[in-house]
């Protein structure tokens, strides 16, 4: 019999009831225990939801992230939260945000948040683990241990779920220099105690993640691998790795050979390695197979999976086992809370719970046959036949418009040094100019004005005069402040992709697809299901608005079209790199129009750029062609007066810097404040030729930044990159953070600034 699971289920909620319980406790407006019975109501909740599978994921359930989980499995803590009052839930959320609730913040204010950076090519944000040549190891299983009897209570065949040795140390950065695979022997016997630990808890099998494998290792790393399984081959427990989101390549005998009693494939991505792999493997290894697309959100089909799986199956039988292709923690919960998604798109979708059905209907029919299923088998091939042939699918103008590209379209008039005096001269800008990224802070005002316009309760006219006095708010705000160049603030924006797609044609929106992006940050992906076409301005009326309340530049925000690509449920019966092409004539068009209405100043955000970079870089050059092909398309209509920015962020991006430079925005702005402006060390050896802004405020943790701790990560910048380049900015957008945050901590900036003028004689 062919055996079912998964490899993790999204933790947020249906409703985003972990959001919210968070943010209740972290204010201080509901107790420790309150957050507590979430956690374990949701728990609770999801094993339901997969209930029918042979085996269910434990232990993959976080408060903030599963990376910093295990850094607290096994005692791995920053040396700033030693010492700290209170406990393990404590620490646990100063690492994650710099402080755990503010009732704690009068006596311990804040201390430096855990950085933070991409999970693999996800949109997912890990706290990436700290080491030194000191660091040691101390194994606490608490919360693994918890959960795990929590599970087995409720009747779970539970499978307990942790990140390899491997990849676990490969994820973080070793702050002094030290070398990673040199703690290898110091991690290993922590993790033997661990999986005895769950042995001796009753676990029969140990779901062990090692992504790594699906990246290109060199000869030290790819023998850590084998080292590291000959050590926890101890028969305490049965162990499954689990390797997702790419193929093995070379990779695939090691993966083979090691000790393990089953082995996870990414069939999804990985398809062409099903057969290679069952033949490598010892006879009698299970073989888990990713059989539905656990990133993505279209229907599976059906048919055509059993096609190729019923020969595996056949040759495997109850050594096969099925499952989505990595953990469901990257789609929305359930499709059935869509009441108002348009019908016929929704036909075509699949959310996490109709995953694991189709995960289910699939071993039906290899274990009893196709006729068991024949009414779903039937159903699934008409919605994918439907699908294919849809008319709102494709549309001959947009392709036509993409098909008479040329080079021409991404090349700017003058080279970068003649535009930026050009844009000197008209912009008379000082030394150290500030500015922020985009969004000020999305307000209760705000919120209950979309909600109103949304249910019907106020009209276009009622809606527009409450953005336009926030919009106005925002602007005095920042002219009090004194900043340089000013942005409108985004009220009329819910989110920096969902606010593009809802005009654009060719995408549908959910209600409830919340996905999450780090703690309790939950974005609501797009569903870009067409092609793509602009039917008219989309930001112009609101821009020239805000410009119209100040003297100052006003800057122009819209998202780029690789952003909007990579942070959208990306249709999958074209190129990746088409329907790009397609977004950036659409907001390319968007460019030109508020140039024509006077603006100067116009930030094109590509916080996803590197995002979409393959995870094996021999596939990098013709990722970061189409990518950067399709920015420039967007960008470079306008004449030299007009100034390009783009902002990136949470993305290590030293090792693609000179195609970054490829895209010859006037200014780019970075994170780097959580790295400290490691990110800038890239630019001793690089020479970056255009002007850049370090961000100096991390807005991902409530602590305020101060006007000394500013000049300080400003003069680290100044030591890489001429002061003449540089401007002084926050790492993203303010949308997340109050405005007694923000207030107090752009003071901060502008005094910096300041300072950092008069210094220079300025």
């Amino acid at each position: 019999m062919v055996l079912t699971h998964s490899l993790g289920y999204p933790r947020i909620g249906a409703r985003r009831e972990l959001k919210f319980a968070l943010e209740a406790y972290w204010r201080g407006d509901s107790p420790r225990e309150a957050l507590l019975e979430a956690g374990a109501g949701l728990r609770a909740r999801h094993w339901r939801d997969q209930a029918g599978l042979t085996l269910v994921p434990v232990g993959e359930f976080s408060f903030y992230d599963q990376v910093l989980d295990m850094s607290f499995t096994l005692g791995n803590l920053p040396a700033r939260v030693r010492g700290f009052h209170g406990d393990t839930l404590d620490n646990y959320f100063r690492v994650a945000r710099g402080r755990s609730a503010e009732a704690h913040a009068a006596c311990c204010g804040g201390v430096a948040a855990g950085e933070m950076t991409k999970w693999f090519d996800t949109n997912y944000h890990y706290i990436v683990p700290e080491f030194d040549a000191d660091t040691s190891f101390a194994l606490d299983a608490t919360r693994l241990l918890a959960q795990l009897r929590e599970a087995q209570a409720q009747g779970v065949a539970a499978k307990p779920v942790i990140i390899g040795p491997v990849t676990y140390l490969a994820l973080g950065k070793a702050k002094d220099g030290t070398d990673k695979l040199a703690l290898l022997p110091k991690l290993l016997p922590v993790y033997a105690q661990l999986l005895a630990a769950l042995g001796q808890a009753g676990a029969e099998w140990v779901q062990i993640d090692e992504p790594l494998l699906v990246t290109e290792q060199d000869d030290a790393w790819r023998e850590a691998f084998k080292t590291a399984y000959a050590a926890l081959d101890t028969g305490s427990v049965k162990l499954l790795l689990a390797t997702y989101f790419g193929r093995l390549l070379e990779n695939l005998p090691l993966v083979a050979a090691l000790p393990v009693q089953g082995v996870h494939l990414d069939a999804i991505n990985a398809r062409d390695e099903v057969e290679a792999l069952v033949a490598a493997c010892p006879e009698g290894r299970v073989i888990s197979l990713g059989v539905v697309n656990g990133r993505n959100i279209w229907k599976t089909d059906l048919a055509a999976t059993l096609s190729w799986l019923e020969p595996v199956a056949e040759r495997l039988g109850n050594r096969l086992w099925l499952a989505p292709s990595c953990s469901l923690l990257h789609v929305p919960v359930d499709l059935a809370s869509e009441q108002k998604l348009d019908p016929e798109v929704k036909s075509w979708l699949a959310f996490a719970v109709q995953k694991l059905d189709e995960v289910a209907l699939l071993a039906k029919a290899l274990n009893e046959g196709r006729e068991a299923v024949a009414p779903a088998l039937a159903a699934n091939a008409g919605a994918i036949a439907a699908r294919r042939s849809s008319r709102r699918v494709h549309n001959p103008a947009v392709k036509a418009l993409v098909a008479a590209i040329t080079p021409a379209l991404g090349h700017r008039h003058s080279p970068f040094a003649v535009r930026a005096e050009t844009q000197a001269a008209l912009l008379n800008l000082p030394l150290y100019p500030t500015t922020t990224i985009g969004s000020f802070p999305q307000t209760r005002e705000i919120r209950v004005a979309r909600g109103a316009f949304k249910a019907g309760t106020i009209d276009d006219a009622a809606y527009e005069a409450a953005m336009r006095r926030e919009i106005e708010h925002a602007v005095r705000a920042q002219e009090e402040l004194g900043l340089d160049v000013l942005v409108h603030g985004e009220a009329e924006r819910n989110d920096m992709v969902e606010y593009f797609g809802e005009q654009l044609e060719g995408y549908v929106f959910s209600r409830n697809g919340w996905v999450q992006s780090y703690g309790s940050r939950c974005v609501k992906p797009p569903i870009l299901f067409g092609d793509i076409s602009r039917p008219a301005p989309m930001t112009v009326a609101w821009i020239k608005y805000a410009a119209s309340l100040t003297d100052k530049p006003m800057k122009g925000m819209l998202t780029g079209p690789v952003t909007i690509l990579n942070w959208s449920f990306v249709r999958d019966d074209q190129p990746r790199s088409v329907s790009c092409q397609q977004l950036a004539l659409a907001i390319r068009a968007e460019v030109l129009d508020l140039e024509a209405a006077g603006v100067r100043i116009i930030q094109i955000d590509e916080a996803a750029l590197r995002e979409g970079l393959p995870l094996r870089r021999a596939e990098w050059r013709a990722y970061l062609d189409w990518a950067v092909g399709a920015f420039r398309v967007t960008a470079n209509g306008v004449a030299d007066e007009t100034q390009i920015h783009t902002h990136m962020c949470y993305s290590e991006f030293n090792d693609i810097i000179e195609a970054i430079a490829d895209m010859d925005a006037d200014v780019i702005t970075i994170e780097t404040s959580r790295s400290d402006m490691e990110l800038l060390d890239v630019f001793e050896d690089f020479n970056y030729p255009n002007q850049i802004g370090p961000g100096v405020y991390d807005i991902h943790s409530p602590n305020i930044p101060g006007e000394a701790q500013i000049i300080a990560l400003m003069k680290k910048a100044a030591e890489r990159i001429p002061p003449q380049r540089l401007w002084v900015n926050p790492d993203c957008g303010l949308k997340t953070r109050q405005w007694q945050e923000v207030t107090p901590a752009l003071a901060s900036l502008v005094a910096a600034a300041h300072r950092l003028r008069a210094e220079a004689g300025q």
